[in-house]
């Protein structure tokens, strides 16, 4: 089954593979601001991350608690294999209806 992804779970999606699978909720906003110039809430990324474990796309786990964190545990996430034949046919989708458009885009 094709699964589509929406861009911003693209960019979850691709946060949580640039942080080697072991991004947290935190992490995976910071690197979305970093990369993708995007300030977005906890609750966008949260819900987001809920959406694609729903759908199999991404698992989840819970680290250890930590004083720091007032014996909360982190929730980290990691792509499925499913979440990368996913992300990996998003991508060549977009790369297809990319292709041969550069002089164009490069005029804006």
């Amino acid at each position: 089954m094709s699964e589509h992804l929406g861009e911003f779970e693209q960019l979850v999606m691709l946060a949580v593979l640039r942080l080697d699978d072991d991004g947290y909720g935190t992490s995976i906003r910071e690197e979305l601001k970093a990369r993708a110039k995007r300030e977005v809430s906890p609750g966008a990324v949260f819900t987001t991350l809920e959406r694609l474990e729903s759908r199999g796309l991404v698992s989840s786990r819970y680290g250890e608690p930590t004083a720091a964190r007032g014996g909360r545990s982190k929730r980290y996430y990691k792509l499925t294999a499913e979440g990368r034949r996913a992300l990996a046919q998003a991508l060549r989708t977009v790369r297809r209806m990319v292709q041969g458009l550069e002089p164009k885009l490069e005029r804006l």
